[in-house]
Order: structure tokens, then C-alpha cells, then sequence
């Protein structure tokens, strides 16, 4: 079922080359463009068939009726000037950015029909490579309006996510952060750091569980660099409560109090059997 014309992607990689899959894949739009840096990603993107169309340039997303920024936090901002001259006023602009507060702030006072989303899904990899035209379906995305978000342009996008399987919910672009503070930014970060604290001539001993644990820290680090610098506050609060955790478990050990690990280990226990 058709819902737009003409779609443009800028970044063509996982997220927005999963997206150009998806929507093609299930006809949501009859042309889907994309815009990359590198002719080498636009090229695998038009063999996999998430794009018709690539270019280097921005100039290609001219008379979309729908533009996704799939490209870091930094870039979607600093890019936002030169598109704002190419697009027109009623083209829906949405990004699907890890951290909404700035750049829902940003943004929607450019773009009048502006839509924040987050989709949560995704993998460590990176790139048109690991592109799939499934990756949205029982998903959930996020999205985020604000009191300037058109309720035409909210349905619209609502429509689209429904349309390449996920399911969506509301929340304010602030309450995102502080949610994904703790359940992917907190996590990302303790993989990274866990990684470091590890010494290397150690790591041929690693079984499943060092993997599974530090699986995230194959992550992009601009990318995350990005993300954790545009939410730091609610990063910081999370990591402070980390640091609190630790220290229970370090003195614990420190004072040899068995029951008091057996508690907080029981705790943690409980809680992750909570998680679906």
C-alpha cells in the first residue's frame, strides 16, 4: 500500500538501508533514493535493492515527500541548513536517531512537518552489508513529537512503521533520553568500558560469556561517541548509578559478606528474569 511518492535516505547503511528495503519490499513508496558519502555503499545499496537511485550529492532528494536521516546525530545537524533550502515545506522529514532531545529541538524548527523516530532495533554491525528488509518486523520504534509536530505528519509516519512491521509509541523527546539512558546508552558504555578493563594477552581465554557481555562494544565509536555526548546528562545520572552498584559489590567482597552478595546478586537476578 502505497503512502509516498518519491523517499530519500540519507545514510544508506544498516538502519537506512534496512528501511529502503522494507519500504520497497512492501510498496510503500514508488521511488526510494539514497545519499551516501561513499559511491562504493550507494552501489551495494542499488545491487541489494534498498535504493533506485544513489548520489554522492544532496541534490537527489529533491521533490521527496519523505526524507529519513539515518546518519549520526552531529551530521543530521550540521546537515540540516543545506536541506532545508532543497526540500519543500510540506515534505515530512524524519531521523532515526538514538537520542532525540537536541535534535527534535533542532529540528523541528526547521522542518514543519518534522517527526522524531527511534527504532529499536539494529546490531553492532554496521553498514548496507548487513541491510535487511526484516529487521523492523516485531520491533518497537519510538517516536517523538513535540507541541510543533503536525498530527498529519505523526500519522503519516505511524502509517510507514506499521507498514514495514513495527509497532510504535509516543513519548516526549525527554522521556526517550532518560529511558534510553539506562536501557541502551548505560549498556553500551559499561560494554566499551568492561572491554578496556579486560588485558589482552587474556582474551584467548574468553568463552561465551565475555562475549556475550561485551558483544556491543563492536559498536561504531563516532557513532556512540556521538550519541553518548548529545544525551550526557541522563548518561551521567545512569553511570553514577552504576558506579553506586559496583561499589556495593566491591565492599561486599572487600568485607568478605557472603549473605550481603548472595542479596544483591539474588536482586539482579530477579530483575533480569523480568526481561522478555
Amino acid at each position: 500500500m502505497k503512502i509516498f511518492n518519491k523517499v530519500a535516505i540519507v545514510g544508506t547503511g544498516l538502519i537506512g538501508g534496512s528501511l529502503g528495503l522494507a519500504i520497497k519490499s512492501n510498496k510503500l513508496a514508488s521511488k526510494v533514493v539514497g545519499v551516501s558519502r561513499h559511491k562504493k555503499s550507494l552501489l551495494e545499496a542499488r545491487k541489494k535493492g534498498a535504493i533506485n537511485e544513489g548520489s554522492i550529492t544532496l541534490n537527489i532528494i529533491r521533490g521527496a515527500d519523505l526524507l529519513i536521516l539515518a546518519t549520526p546525530v552531529n551530521t543530521i545537524i550540521s546537515l540540516t541548513p543545506q536541506i532545508s533550502k532543497m526540500i519543500s515545506k510540506d515534505c515530512i522529514v524524519m531521523d532515526v536517531g538514538s537520542s532525540k532531545e537536541e535534535i527534535v529541538s533542532r529540528l523541528s524548527r526547521v522542518f514543519p512537518n518534522y517527526v522524531g523516530a527511534h527504532p529499536l532495533a539494529g546490531s553492532e554491525k554496521r553498514g548496507i552489508a548487513f541491510a535487511n528488509k526484516e529487521l523492523f518486523k516485531g520491533s518497537l520504534c519510538i517516536v517523538t513529537p513535540d507541541n510543533k509536530t503536525k498530527k498529519s505528519a505523526l500519522l503519516k509516519i505511524k502509517k510507514l512503521w506499521s507498514g514495514v512491521g513495527a509497532k510504535t509509541m509516543e513519548t516526549t523527546p525527554s522521556t526517550h533520553d532518560k529511558i534510553m539512558a539506562f536501557v541502551s546508552h548505560l549498556p553500551h558504555a559499561v560494554s566499551f568500558a568492561l572491554m578496556n578493563s579486560v588485558p589482552e594477552v587474556f582474551l584467548r581465554f574468553a568463552a561465551s560469556g565475555l562475549k556475550d557481555t561485551t558483544r556491543i562494544s563492536a559498536s561504531e565509536p563516532q557513532l556512540w561517541a556521538d550519541i553518548f555526548m548529545s544525551n550526557y546528562k541522563n548518561i551521567l545520572t545512569a553511570l553514577g548509578l552504576l558506579e553506586g552498584n559496583l561499589k556495593q559489590i566491591k565492599i561486599a567482597i572487600k568485607t568478605r559478606n557472603r549473605a550481603a552478595l548472595i542479596k544483591i546478586l539474588e536482586k539482579s537476578k530477579t530483575k533480569r528474569e523480568k526481561l522478555k
